[in-house]
């Protein structure tokens, strides 16, 4: 008689249950509603919609600003989060907090900060008004709303990497010869590279759908700094629902492509650091 293993804790079939539930009411049934809406559009009306310049122009500005920053994050996240793991100093624990504080401010409240203080007669805005520099109201602003949601994807799925790791690695290296330039980037860098890239990849995901911080500094202007997120919501203001779907499954799509690549991204990393 062949040995079945027995759960310790009961109810699996109970909980998949309520599990799935949940996600068909939750994800599912929503996902499925905008396919269908979209659906209602030929091939040739969905293919124009998607493609008309003032909606090219948008995807330009949401992915260009999404990655770019992204890509600054990437840099400076490693930064803060080896800063918080590798050292010790005064204050330590409120430089770690106010790495949250994106995750706990309303998007909203974010973005008229931002606009205050990047505005022509802001804090910082009106210094640079002066030198021909102009943030409030441009991609550039756009850029900084999306850097300021996004550091704490980076910090967040680094750091726990950096805690785990052995400094005795780096001193053997230390100790073959290598300076502190070679053992980091031929001996922590690599440790890290899944991490980095997963990071990279949920800030870019979450830089893509960002509405609330950057609607009040982008200044909205069409071909020029409007986003996607709000020519959606632009179409539904104008009951324009099939297009608002159209654009949102083409938004949709991209991101469930960027989950993927989260989800292989971690599938590796524990593969390759995996014990032997």
């Amino acid at each position: 008689m062949a040995n079945q293993k027995s759960s310790v804790l009961p109810g699996f079939k109970l909980t998949l249950g309520y599990t799935l539930l949940y996600l068909s009411l939750i994800v599912l049934i929503p996902l499925a509603a905008t396919f269908w809406k979209t659906s209602t559009l030929t091939w040739d009306q969905f293919w124009h919609t998607v493609t008309a310049p003032r909606v090219m122009a948008s995807y330009r500005v949401s992915f260009g600003a999404s990655f770019l920053a992204a890509l600054i994050n990437l840099f400076f996240g490693l930064l803060v989060a080896w800063v918080l793991v590798r050292y010790q100093f005064w204050g330590k624990r409120f430089v770690d907090a106010l790495v949250d504080l994106p995750f706990a401010l309303p998007t909203a409240v974010a973005g008229i900060a931002l606009t205050a203080i990047y505005a022509p007669n802001g804090w910082i805005g009106h210094w640079l008004a002066p030198l021909g520099i102009k943030i409030a109201y441009t991609q550039l602003g756009i850029l900084i709303a999306l850097t300021f949601i996004g550091l704490p994807f980076i910090v967040r799925t680094v750091q726990p990497v950096l805690e785990d790791f052995d400094v005795e690695i780096e001193e053997s290296a230390a100790s073959l010869g290598a300076n502190r330039w070679q053992t980091f980037w031929f001996v922590t860098l690599p440790m890290l590279r899944p991490a980095l890239l997963t990071g990279f990849t949920l800030a870019f995901a979450r830089a893509l759908g960002e509405y609330g911080s950057v609607v009040f500094i982008a200044g909205n202007m069409p071909m020029k700094t409007e986003i996607t997120p709000l020519l959606i919501i632009t179409k539904l203001e104008e009951f324009d629902y099939p297009g608002a779907t159209a654009i949102a499954v083409v938004m949709l799509v991209v991101s469930f492509v960027l989950l993927l690549t989260i989800n292989f991204l971690q599938w590796w990393s524990q593969r390759h650091h995996a014990p032997a």
